[in-house]
This record gives C-alpha cells, sequence and structure tokens, in this order.
C-alpha cells in the first residue's frame, strides 16, 4: 500500500486512541505519591475504600530491587468517589509520610524523553 492510500485511509476512518483504556478509567484513576516504603497494596486499597468502590490499587514496583517506588495508582467506579478520596487523603500523613493525592495523566504515546 502506498504512502498516498495509507493516508487517505487513516482520513476516512476515525484515529484510534493511543490506549486501550477508556477515557472513564482517567478521570476515576487517582495518582498517589510519597508513600511510605512499609505501604502494601492491601493498606493502599483500605486506605482508600471509604470513599467508594476502589476497582484497582497498584503500587509501581522497580524491577531490580523488588521493591516499590513510593508511588502507585488507586482506580475508582466514579469521578465522584475519586474527587471524595482527593479532598479527603492530599496532603495527609501516613505512616510518617505526607502523601499526595491528584488524578491520574493519560501518558502521551511517544513518552516523554527530554529528561527534564
Amino acid at each position: 500500500m502506498s504512502f498516498i492510500a495509507r493516508t487517505r485511509r487513516c482520513m476516512m476512518t476515525p484515529p484510534c486512541p493511543p490506549f486501550s483504556y477508556s477515557k472513564a478509567r482517567f478521570v476515576s484513576e487517582l495518582f498517589v505519591k510519597k508513600l511510605s516504603f512499609y505501604t502494601t497494596e492491601d493498606d493502599l486499597k483500605n486506605m482508600f475504600s471509604p470513599f467508594g468502590v476502589v476497582r484497582d490499587a497498584r503500587l509501581i514496583v522497580d524491577p531490580n530491587t523488588r521493591r516499590h517506588k513510593g508511588f502507585g495508582f488507586v482506580t475508582f467506579e466514579t469521578e465522584i468517589e475519586a474527587q471524595k478520596a482527593v479532598k479527603a487523603l492530599d496532603a495527609r500523613i501516613v505512616k510518617g509520610r505526607m502523601i499526595f493525592v491528584e488524578f491520574a495523566k493519560a501518558r502521551s504515546v511517544e513518552g516523554d524523553h527530554s529528561g527534564k
């Protein structure tokens, strides 16, 4: 298929999202940083469950040390539940550390390798 044919085909079809995640996932997904290294995924889920149904709670693990990096993600069923959690838990002290909670941002397709 020639370049022109591919270009025409792409222009005629709606663009595909860069990720298979639905938009709702990002609207209800929270980024949690500055977690204690003693925090487990169960702790994370239990910390956020009073604010709504937690679909997913995960810590990001360093592949070399197999320890989590001090941040993670929590996904709620709805945006309203996520908003309640942000209001209640942002800048709170948990396990001796002040944690910060914000809405997760979608990563770019190319990734930002600028080193900034």
